[in-house]
């Protein structure tokens, strides 16, 4: 019998509040949850109520890693002290990497409606933290999508999907972490299974409906739980009633991490002097 990736945890996020008062679910990265190395933190917002997210997220700094930030619903614009300037609509990806450092504001487009995503942290390497910043939005139409023979419909936002049948390509690649992440979006009664190497870190997250997975015994897991899976082993993931899944993936830098607020280093030392730069006016 094949191996199956083990069950490590399941977890539902915490409540938080981010930003000028963004209510969000902190799904890894808040207190008492650990950290799954590349990766530092899991937000989703998803709201109908613009009190919720109407002040938006003025100007703030980051150093030392990269934020990804995936709409389902809504509108949300970036600007930031480089000169860069986007606007996330549904669908759309934001991949923003702070390296040395950036200053940047997220603000709501929108006035009323839904508001629906997540963002994303990953970690850089110590050799990258301190190299040049950089911005990419990358609109819905150029996200490479495909649809299983079991109907599966899966986004591919980074690193390559590949269930042995269909191979896709994503947008963005990084060579470092090898970063995975797929929109899974199961149709009831279907089922999926992608390759992914052994040696990374991989969760799973039900934003969505319920899904079925294949471990010791099969097991089902409901939206807003957090499914964080053994390093080793394939993957079988089906849902009878539908589902909605992030599938999210990378391999570990086994480094030291020292984080202090939007600062991700690698010591104490070098969070001193982010907050030395940020003060003194040349984070970038």
């Amino acid at each position: 019998m094949t191996q199956q990736r083990r069950i490590i945890s399941i977890q539902p996020g915490q409540p938080a509040s981010d930003g000028a008062g963004v209510r969000l679910n902190r799904v890894i990265g808040g207190p008492g949850l650990e950290r799954f190395d590349p990766f530092l933190m899991l937000d989703e917002f998803a709201t109908d109520n613009p009190d919720d997210y109407i002040a938006g997220f003025p100007p703030h700094p980051h150093r030392g890693f990269e934020t990804i930030t995936y709409m389902l619903e809504g509108r949300m614009r970036h600007e930031d002290h480089l000169g860069n300037v986007g606007l996330l609509g549904s669908g759309g990806v934001q991949w923003m990497t702070a390296a040395r450092g950036i200053i940047h504001s997220e603000m709501p487009e929108q006035e009323s409606g839904a508001m629906r995503g997540f963002q994303l942290w990953l970690n850089l390497p110590a050799r990258d933290k301190l190299g040049e910043a950089g911005y990419r939005d990358i609109p819905a139409a150029d996200i490479p999508r495909l649809v299983t023979r079991t109907g599966v419909e899966v986004v591919v936002i980074a690193g390559e999907f590949d269930d042995g049948e269909q191979r896709q390509v994503g947008a963005v690649q990084r060579p470092h972490t090898q970063p995975q992440l797929f929109d899974l979006r199961l149709a009831p009664g279907s089922q999926v299974a992608p390759r992914l190497t052994d040696g990374q870190r991989v969760m799973l997250y039900v934003y969505e409906g319920q899904l079925q997975l294949a471990a010791a015994s099969t097991q089902t897991v409901g939206a807003g739980r957090l499914i964080r899976l053994s390093d080793e082993g394939q993957l079988q993931l089906a849902s009878a009633q539908g589902a909605g899944v992030l599938l999210i993936a990378g391999t570990p830098l086994n480094e030291p991490i020292v984080q202090y607020g939007p600062f991700v280093m690698n010591s104490r030392e070098e969070i001193e002097q982010a907050l030395r730069d940020f003060r003194d006016g040349v984070l970038a």
